[in-house]
């Protein structure tokens, strides 16, 4: 049956005041639908489930909505510092596909460019949503809505094991829009980023299987192995950004060292600039397959020299690493982070590369990231048993292999100067007692 194409508001029309919806992470984030919503003010008991909004929706902090996210943005933040109503439901990438199947909302929605030879292509996002998105579509009982938008690229996975496409006789309700995609602002680079970088491009050999996280930093060490000697290397990666698409455009991807998915870079969503979506549409050297095949730890392990570059809030003198709440406060959320770190401990030519600056500065008092001991109410990121190494502009520690006592004291040696005695005479009492 061919899907209802209405405007987003007559699509708001078909969810009840009292409802459970469904979306993705970030670029699966059907802005134009979700714009509509705001429209309303009529919201009853509407709970809605996803994550990391691109766009402030008002709607979201209405009394009669609740908001289960998966991962934390800038407007999660906003809106619970405004006093939505707004929980983390706390589990990684990969999780999401089961909490969204206990979920069951009755309304899944996503984004998608427009129709192509009965299907739409999911463009810049698969992750965790597909099956959940077939299942609605092929349940009477429940609601399929898909945004459409020709400013989106089209895409490519690696059929017949995986599709990124969804058919259009499944689907309900066809939304078309035609604002221009979100783009992220690429966060200018300081001599301390670079830092960074020149050391974490250190563990970098030719031929290396590379997963780039978001930031500075991540995006730095891409463009200096973009500018630098050395290449053959390979993709794969929760996110694909600009900085690899840097990688592909001065001829460093060939993928040809890889175990698996050879001959194409990997990843599940993608978030950047115009021209990146631009240089994504109809490419074939880049794939999108599902969160759970990517983030998957005995996969990731089977690449060749796989390097993982990631970022920290803080790191205590266990190794224990603080990535997505400070001080109480959500900031992002687990995501991929322990599944790379975990991926890449399992071969001795891996490395896990987690990256902070040394300090921070909180309410005009500048303190180290690398801690004695994590305060009291921290939530840890990253387990002490799988961090690899910690980079700050000081200095690297590789904690592989090492005591307690050995990956204190080498934790200490790489913190801002300034706090360095004091973490050295803790480091020396651990592991003793």
């Amino acid at each position: 049956m061919a899907p209802l194409i209405c405007t987003p508001d007559e699509a708001v029309g078909h969810i009840g005041a009292t409802d459970t919806i469904g979306f993705g992470l970030g670029p699966a984030n059907p802005d134009a639908f979700l714009t509509a919503m705001s429209r309303r003010d009529d919201w009853v008991d509407l709970t809605v489930g996803g994550a990391l909004l691109l766009g402030y929706y008002e709607f979201l902090a209405h009394p009669g909505v609740s908001y289960r996210c998966g991962f934390f943005g800038p407007a999660e933040r906003i809106l619970l510092a405004g006093g939505a109503n707004i929980e983390l439901v706390p589990g990684g990438f990969r999780q999401f596909a089961p909490i969204l199947r206990r979920y069951n909302p009755r309304v899944m929605t996503v984004l998608a460019a427009p129709p192509d030879d009965g299907t739409v292509n999911l463009s810049l996002h698969i992750g965790a949503t597909y099956d959940e998105l077939l299942l609605a579509g092929r349940d009477p009982d429940r609601l399929l809505v898909v945004e459409v938008n020709p400013h989106l690229p089209r895409t490519r996975s690696l059929a017949p094991e995986y599709a990124n496409t969804l058919p259009l006789d499944i689907i309900d309700i066809l939304v078309e829009a035609d604002g221009a995609p979100f783009t992220l602002a690429q966060a200018a680079p300081d001599e301390i980023d670079e830092a960074i970088a020149d050391q974490a491009r250190s563990f970098v050999t030719d031929g290396a299987t590379l997963q780039i996280g978001i930031g500075a930093v991540p995006n730095m060490v891409a463009t200096k192995l973009a500018d630098g000697p050395g290449g053959g290397y390979g993709i794969h990666s929760e996110m694909f950004t600009e900085g690899l698409m840097r990688l592909h455009q001065a001829g460093k991807v060939t993928n040809d060292a890889k175990r698996l998915f050879n001959g194409v870079s990997i990843t599940t969503f993608a978030l950047g600039s115009a021209e990146l979506y631009a240089w994504l549409d109809g490419n074939a050297d880049v794939a999108f397959v599902p969160v759970q095949v990517v983030n998957d730890p005995t996969v990731i392990a089977q690449n060749h020299a796989f390097v993982s570059v990631n970022g920290a809030l803080s790191v205590d003198l266990y190794g224990q690493v603080v990535a997505d709440n400070i001080d109480g406060r959500q900031i992002s959320g687990v995501g991929g982070h322990e599944d790379f770190v975990a991926g890449a401990e399992m071969r001795v030519d891996d490395h896990s590369l987690i990256c902070l600056r040394s300090t921070a500065v909180s309410n005009g008092v500048t303190r180290s990231r690398i801690v004695p001991f994590l305060p009291e109410g921290s939530v840890v990121s990253t387990p002490r048993h799988h961090t690899g190494v910690v980079i700050t502009e000081h200095g690297s520690a590789d904690l592989s292999g090492r005591t307690v006592r050995e990956r204190a004291t080498a934790l200490a040696e790489i913190a801002h100067p300034d706090f360095r005695d004091g973490l050295r005479a803790v480091a020396a009492t651990l592991g003793r007692l």
